[in-house]
């Protein structure tokens, strides 16, 4: 019993060191647990730094950078070096109604020629100018092969047409190639933003010549499609006769469109000339027949109490009929 006592600090002292031990190899589990979870640098994390500072960059060089702000005079890119790019408002575009603040934002993408190296402060003066007489060029030829359509905004009225710049470069729109149809009073156009196609592209000349009749021209077809396929057979509407033809009228309709309405089409009766019954800007109402491939049907006859046919009525220029009703019952008194 004795020796038993005596050996108890022993034991007590062997289990503090069990203890210490068992609770160094957790530290040392939870640390190594930690560590496996922490992301582990490595050369590849650091490639894009080591890029930039092995990067030359030269005067002339053509680089594209993200602009990270906005200022009132100048745009500030990172062009993935350690140094930043600097483009003054002056140096963005050629046109003179180019609004910094409302063009160029965050996060937009910019292609620049380097003017200079050093500004004195360690940043890279740009021109997005001088890049674009290199660039614009081959773009403004790909536009014209694939007849792109892009907006842009008349910036001057000039004898024969109208002045717009398309990235930065003046184009000219001739009058005839303003709208879907010859413009008459160009200066109704001045600041109007419209759609047009490049139809030049001389880089030699730096002519660049631009129009908006094409994609007027089809947004009106386009406009007309839409409301074609709206306009159901057996509707009947209210329209006004818009022009007499040998073969029958031309009639708008409510909603804009012109229908024909043909000549065996106006009366239950036969006639030879539209001109016997109608007379141009009448209002009548007719039945919508067919409304297929963008073209009108319409009849007058269709809502018409039907009637047996009687002789041809004939038309003269000044709108009588020579044999007819009005032959028959002339000197009759009634």
């Amino acid at each position: 019993m004795i020796e038993k006592v005596r050996r108890l600090p022993e034991y007590r002292a062997a289990a503090r060191k069990e203890g210490a031990k068992e609770m160094s190899e957790e530290m040392k589990n939870t640390q190594e647990l930690e560590a496996s979870a922490e992301p582990q640098e490595s050369m590849a994390d650091y490639e894009a730094e080591l890029e930039a500072s092995f990067k030359k960059i030269r005067e002339g060089d053509i680089l594209t950078g993200t602009v990270i702000s906005v200022e009132d005079d100048r745009v500030i890119l990172d062009l993935k070096y350690y140094a930043e790019g600097i483009i003054s408002k002056e140096d963005l575009s050629n046109d003179p109604d180019f609004n910094l603040k409302e063009e160029v934002h965050p996060g937009d993408e910019i292609t620049a020629t380097v003017i200079r190296t050093d500004d004195g402060e360690g940043n890279i003066l740009l021109s997005r100018k001088e890049a674009n007489d290199v660039l614009a060029w081959d773009k403004f030829k790909t536009m014209l092969e694939e007849r792109t359509v892009v907006p842009v905004k008349i910036a001057e009225i000039v004898k024969g047409g109208a002045v717009a710049y398309l990235d930065g470069i003046q184009g000219f729109i001739p009058a005839s190639r303003l709208a879907a149809e010859y413009v008459e009073d160009l200066n109704e156009w001045a600041g109007k933003t419209i759609d047009v196609t490049v139809i030049t592209a001389d880089e030699e000349k730096k002519r660049l010549v631009l129009s908006g009749r094409e994609a007027a021209r089809e947004k009106l077809a386009d406009e007309r499609r839409k409301k074609v396929s709206k306009c159901q057979a057996g509707s009947i509407v209210e329209g006004t006769v818009e022009s007499l033809k040998d073969y029958g009228a031309f009639v708008t309709l409510e909603n804009g469109l012109t229908g024909l309405l043909h000549v065996s089409q106006i009366s239950t009766q036969r006639i030879k000339h539209p001109g016997v019954v109608l007379k141009e800007g009448q209002t009548i109402k007719v039945k919508i027949l067919s409304a297929e491939n963008g073209r009108i049907s319409l009849s007058m006859k269709a809502i018409q109490p039907e009637e047996e046919p009687q002789e041809v009525f004939d038309y003269k220029e000044k709108g009588e009929a020579t044999t007819g009703l009005g032959a028959l019952l002339k000197g009759i008194k009634f």
